[in-house]
């Protein structure tokens, strides 16, 4: 598996695009593959609130129930619906159509490059 090197990786196994204004964010295909197939997603709504480090979602596959921990403060200003509709396509395109939320960022918590969290899956 090849990580974008243009995105910001979590140990938490989520990823972070900057977008300017914005950041957009999902989980790596590590993290699905390691759930399995994904049934359903709960995302924040658009304008709440999350904070770095807290839980702000959660994603049910057939094999258990997996957190979503939020990489960034800010306020969540776009909810990928097609997720919502098909959970299959975080399994399928995680960093591309299966993307998750989008938050408008006061703060960012830590987060690694493409090689170090290669590292930290064992690649």
């Amino acid at each position: 598996m090849s990580l974008p090197t243009n995105l910001q990786y979590t140990e938490e196994h989520e990823w972070i695009d900057d977008l300017g204004e914005k950041v957009r964010i999902g989980i790596t295909a590590h993290a699905a593959e390691s759930l399995g197939d994904i049934v359903y997603v709960q995302l924040p709504e658009v304008g709440e609130q999350i904070e770095s480090g807290k839980t702000c979602g959660e994603l049910e596959s057939t094999k258990s129930v997996s957190d979503l921990f939020a990489p960034v403060t800010g306020e969540v200003v776009a909810v990928n619906e097609d997720v919502d509709d098909d959970p299959a396509i975080v399994n399928s395109e995680p960093f591309g159509k299966g993307w998750l939320i989008e938050v408008r960022v006061t703060e960012t918590g830590p987060v690694l490059t493409a090689e170090q969290y290669a590292q930290l899956i064992g690649q």
